[in-house]
């Protein structure tokens, strides 16, 4: 990026009101910290437009810090009661009540950030991040789900093209499905993996084109233990019980099934672009989420978003805002969407022809239109009622209707203790 381009990122109307370019002021050098979790392209991404921003702003050092995923959460919690915390973070939005409520992160400062341009600028399901009219944080990128399929495990099995209905989708995995001569997979026909993207698949996707829906309008009451949730979770885990096409756990995780070539399909996100572009033994595609019965489609939008610490003030404020500023950028968006592969906040940076029509950002984008957003109140701990659910059926033989019901109550317990 060159020096040009930065200046326009954090001067120009399309970047966030108020941004100033913080090399042509005579403030002393101040140095800040942001965190993000440890996943190698984001830290990457992170790294190009850290050197860019401090090109453009020699009297700012922006040093970055990595967890690992597991250890994020209570790492950026412990060090801001220590007063110890990073001026810039990063965050799943799903966490966003509990660093709210923990005093982890701060209001954006309306000065630089307002609500309105935010609303208009981004995509609306940004808006999770907003409480009594302000931001508490803002994305770089927003990612979607799709179906991506290994070629030619499909050219092999004779399957000109991916599924698009859940239909389809059971009569290709049982084409593509391999077994040794003991009855172990050697190959699923799609993973099944609730601890990686599965259950956001089924609490946004399946339980909707079931007829179902996962919670009321304001995420105070469990609605999935229904006829159709049942539904929804008796097809899911019978792709194992019933359809014999994967099983649970195949190669610990979906994501590294897909990329050894040992699964056909795989549900993802944009994030794993990356990792996905690595993969040499064979060409892969990726297509918009099957429809369910009746033809709906849905999908789930998430994001990480970026806030600043709680503990940031006076000059390490100012420097806050002027860094959150660039790395919420359209520029910044285009460097992220190369390196990670997940997509831009921005509606009109996102939403380009060239995008659209694009064979592997073209399908996310376009499932950004059906997409709905969790708000979760504790997103660790309702990611694991959805594993034990599924491990109740495999591993104790529970009825979908039984296994659906403990889930409903042990997740409801949750959104009342929030509540």
């Amino acid at each position: 990026m060159t020096t040009r381009l930065l200046l326009a990122a954090l001067t120009a109307g399309t970047a966030l009101a108020g941004a100033t370019l913080a090399s042509t002021s005579t403030a002393e050098a101040v140095e800040i910290e942001y965190w993000q979790y440890i996943f190698d392209s984001r830290v990457q991404a992170m790294d190009q437009l850290i050197a860019a921003f401090q090109q453009a702003n020699p009297d700012i050092t922006v040093k970055q810090v990595t967890f690992p995923y597991a250890d994020y959460q209570t790492r950026v919690t412990a060090a801001t009661m220590a007063r110890k915390g990073p001026d810039v973070m990063q965050l799943y939005y799903g966490w966003a009540d509990k660093f709210i409520d923990g005093k982890v992160v701060q209001p954006l400062p309306e000065d630089m950030f307002p609500a309105a341009t935010i609303d208009a600028e981004f995509f609306p399901f940004v808006q999770v991040m907003k409480r009594d009219g302000a931001y508490y944080g803002i994305p770089t990128a927003v990612r979607s789900l799709g179906l991506f399929y290994n070629k030619k495990l499909f050219a092999d099995a004779g399957i000109d093209a991916p599924p698009a209905t859940l239909d389809e989708l059971v009569a290709d995995g049982k084409k593509l499905a391999q077994k040794d001569s003991g009855g172990n997979f050697t190959t699923v026909g799609i993973t099944m993996d609730m601890g990686g993207q599965d259950h956001h698949w089924w609490r946004e996707v399946l339980l909707r084109q079931f007829g179902a829906a996962p919670y009321d309008d304001g995420t105070t009451k469990v609605t999935y233990d229904s006829e159709g949730g049942a539904a929804a979770l008796d097809w899911y885990a019978g792709l194992h019980s019933k359809e014999q096409i994967s099983t649970p756990g195949f190669m610990d995780e979906g994501q590294a099934a897909f990329r050894a070539g040992r699964a056909a399909m795989t549900v993802d996100g944009t994030f794993r672009l990356g990792a996905f572009n690595k993969i040499t033994d064979f060409e892969w595609g990726v297509t918009e989420l099957p429809a369910g019965p009746d033809g709906t489609k849905s999908n789930f939008a998430s994001f990480f978003a970026n806030a600043i610490g709680a503990g940031a003030e006076g000059e390490e404020l100012e420097a806050s805002k002027k860094f959150l500023a660039y790395i919420s950028s359209p520029e910044a968006m285009e460097i992220w969407m190369k390196t990670v592969g997940e997509l831009p906040a921005r509606r009109d940076v996102a939403l380009t022809e060239a995008n659209l029509a694009d064979p592997v950002y073209g399908p996310f984008i376009r499932g950004l239109d059906y997409a709905k957003t969790t708000i979760f109140k504790d997103e660790m701990a309702q990611r694991q009622v959805a594993m034990d659910m599924v491990n109740r059926m495999e591993l104790q033989g529970q009825s979908a209707a039984d296994s659906l019901a403990e889930a409903a109550k042990a997740e409801q317990e949750i959104l009342d203790r929030a509540n």
